[in-house]
């Protein structure tokens, strides 16, 4: 039996793992040593015993004496950082940088290191410090050691220190509309909003009503088989797209495909079905729309368009091999790789190689897929930034993937995959969450130099002005939950913030990008001065805007480096929130951790400050012997969004129909339509997005947000 907690503690600490933390009401929370024990697993590393901790810190001790240089040295633009080396003590060395673009740097300074050599088996192993220099041009970069015989190297990453806003953006702020766009749907439509319903929506809000972006869900891929997940917030892959969001007659090739009229047909039968149902229906439109694109394939391409589609295929290089690899083979043996053959479970098997070169149709059908998708991405920024949009489309990166799905498959050798990511209890979810989704292991993000989240995040600016990164905070430190227990026995493992932040900012910068963090929840008060001070916007929700003494905090006193919104995608619409539809809904499914009544009592207390707030400022008048029309309460609180001094400022769309219902209530899969929900106005009909651009009601709230960003 283990007897030295303190060892214990130790360890942790050497991986980053929190043996104790303060939860959202401010009380200390001691983690147990099971949880402490079933993270350190999941990073590689046995501490059940005394013993096993014992030879644990020697052999991390011993670990960082046998790397040469470190897994990867990230620094900022204008300050000169220190790095260090190990060589056989006594041994001369020579270092020298080569940068991204071929420049060789040489003579780097050395500093003073009076550290004492290291025994490392019978070989002392001395450390020398060496220095960048300040004046290092943004990007990725090598630094390179050599000893007598032996060169070795390590990836340089020299990030912004600040990101700024982009030029486009000028010194006013923007208001833009934030949608699901799977609700989405238009008379075109295969039953669920497509990247031209994106790029019809955007030009009309940006044309009619001066919009300077559209914040659009994940677009994230989903396994190509049914039942497909209709979560955005858990994909197969992050990297690449879900090809449902294709618009079928916006491929060029579908003008040259001779049965054109059997795809009209089942265009035809499909809307009519999505006209009668209540719900999104994405397994039976991707039925239609797969077999309709798979007719569409077999259309040879023209010259100009097969030399688009090789540069696109070469560009995007092994991962999109892998993921078209992974979604084939899924197609014959499910959308689980956990349980494939055991020789298909890892990309880099033999059998995984024979199988692409046996099946290179159906892998090529979906590389083609994803270049298509990459088209219409580009059509769709391209026509929001053409309608006079200042960054057009702004995508959304979830916090993490599927472990059964593609993404999980080919990068598990990063991934930890006996742990869960979530989040610890808080006041809206109070018993806390688990997202079933394999976290980043930390370190082997470092070995890998970032490569798989540079690329990631590279992905999401491709065709976009601007990003949301959904729980940011995840960057700096995240809850892992053990494998079978629930979220309240997880704990925090943290991450190399200046790294990954650093790398966001990198990326934005060289895509004139604007980045908005979701910094909602339990967050340390140091994150979001670091945030803004790096240039990341953060998010603010009306209804959670408090001061301390849990009164609304005034809009004045909200940040400036900010998109606020008064709701969002985890809570009802404005008009379902102010009659209590989330309290009701978790009511209902047995969410609340208090009586009925207690919740009651408390939303109704947070609704009436929100309403006396808004008639303290003006923009609800002093009726204390009625409740104001909902309606005019949700005017009211958009308007209010214009007193804070925040330079984004969205509107759900949600909001801009009247739609009351959510799209997803936290804490539940099947016991709810999670993002299954059409769009649909007050009475519950489903509101298309041709009667959108006619719409009165919209088109009042929509110039209701154009005034709030247009006061100073």
């Amino acid at each position: 039996m283990p007897t030295d907690r303190s060892s214990l503690i130790d360890l942790a600490a050497r991986y980053g793992v929190s043996t104790d933390y303060q939860d959202w009401s401010g009380r200390h929370v001691t983690v147990p040593d099971t949880t402490l024990v079933a993270v350190l697993g999941a990073l590689g590393v046995q501490a059940g015993t005394d013993a096993e901790r014992t030879d644990a810190l020697t052999a991390h001790e011993a670990a960082y004496w046998a790397r040469s240089l470190p897994a990867s040295i990230v620094a900022r633009e204008g300050a000169a950082t220190p790095f260090w080396v190990h060589v056989t003590h006594g041994d001369p060395v020579d270092v020298w940088l080569q940068l991204e673009d071929g420049t060789r740097r040489d003579h780097l300074r050395q500093l003073e290191n009076n550290r004492p050599p290291y025994d490392l088996d019978g070989r002392l192993v001395g450390e020398a410090s060496f220095e960048l220099p300040g004046d290092l041009p943004l990007g990725y970069h090598r630094v390179h050691l050599r000893v007598g015989a032996f060169d070795t190297s390590a990836t340089v990453i020299v990030t912004p220190s600040h990101i700024a806003t982009p030029v486009r953006m000028g010194a006013r702020r923007l208001w833009g509309l934030s949608t699901q766009l799977y609700s989405v749907r238009s008379e075109d439509s295969w039953g669920v909003g497509d990247l031209t319903d994106l790029t019809d929506l955007a030009v009309w809000s940006a044309g009619e009503h001066d919009a300077g972006f559209i914040l659009v869900n994940p677009l994230h891929a989903a396994a190509p088989i049914p039942p497909m997940e209709p979560s955005p917030y858990l994909p197969t892959s992050r990297r690449f797209v879900n090809p449902l969001y294709l618009r079928v007659e916006a491929v060029p090739e579908y003008a040259y495909l001779r049965h054109r009229g059997r795809v009209r047909k089942a265009h035809a039968r499909l809307r009519a079905r999505a006209a009668r149902s209540q719900r999104i229906d994405r397994d039976r439109a991707w039925e239609a729309k797969r077999a309709a694109l798979q007719s569409i394939y077999l259309v040879p391409l023209r010259r100009g368009r097969e030399l688009a589609y090789q540069g696109y295929c070469h560009r995007e290089g092994t991962p999109l091999d892998d993921f078209a690899t992974w979604c084939a083979l899924s197609e014959e043996y499910g959308s689980d790789w956990r349980e494939w053959p055991a020789e298909l479970r890892h990309p880099r098997s033999e059998a995984v190689a024979a199988y692409a070169a046996e099946h290179s149709a159906a892998v090529d059908f979906h590389r083609w897929l994803q270049w298509l998708l990459d088209e219409q991405l580009a059509a769709a920024q391209a026509g929001a930034v053409g309608a006079g949009m200042e960054v057009g489309v702004m995508a959304d990166l979830a916090v993490g993937v599927d472990p059964a799905g593609a993404d999980a498959w080919a990068l598990q050798d990063v991934l930890a995959l006996g742990v869960t990511a979530g989040a610890p209890p808080d006041e809206f979810n109070q018993l806390g969450q688990d997202w079933s989704q394999p976290p980043w292991r930390p370190d082997r993000l470092a070995e890998a130099a970032y490569e798989p989240f540079r690329a990631l995040v590279a992905a999401a600016l491709r065709h976009a002005g601007g990003v949301r990164i959904d729980h940011i905070i995840g960057l700096f430190r995240l809850w892992w939950i053990p494998r079978g227990v629930a979220p309240t026995e997880g704990t925090y493992v943290r991450y190399d913030h200046e790294a990954m932040i650093g790398i966001v900012a990198l990326e934005a910068h060289r895509a004139g990008a604007v980045v908005v963090g979701e910094d909602l929840g339990t967050v340390e008060p140091w994150v979001r001065d670091y945030l803004r001070d790096r240039g990341l916007f953060g998010t603010s929700i009306l209804w959670f805007e408090s001061g301390p003494d849990g009164a609304p905090l005034p809009a004045e006193q909200w940040r400036q480096a900010c998109l606020s919104a008064v709701t969002t995608h985890d809570l009802p619409p404005t008009a379902g929130y102010l009659v209590g539809e989330h309290v009701r809904l978790r009511d209902e499914l047995g969410l609340l951790t208090r009586p009925a009544e207690q919740e009651w009592a408390a939303d109704r207390a947070h609704r009436d400050a929100w309403l006396a707030e808004l008639r303290r400022v003006g923009l609800l008048a002093d009726q204390s012997d009625r409740d104001p029309d909902v309606d005019e309460v949700v005017i009211a609180l958009h308007r209010y969004l214009g007193r804070s001094p925040s330079r984004l400022l969205a509107m759900s769309l949600a909001d801009a129909v009247g739609e009351t219902r959510t799209q997803n209530q936290p804490g539940t899969t099947d016991e709810y339509p999670n993002w299954r929900v059409p769009l649909a106005g007050p009475d519950g009909r489903a509101v298309l997005l041709d009667a959108l651009f006619d719409d009165a009601r919209a088109a009042a709230l929509c110039d209701v947000m154009r005034a709030a960003a247009e006061l100073p």
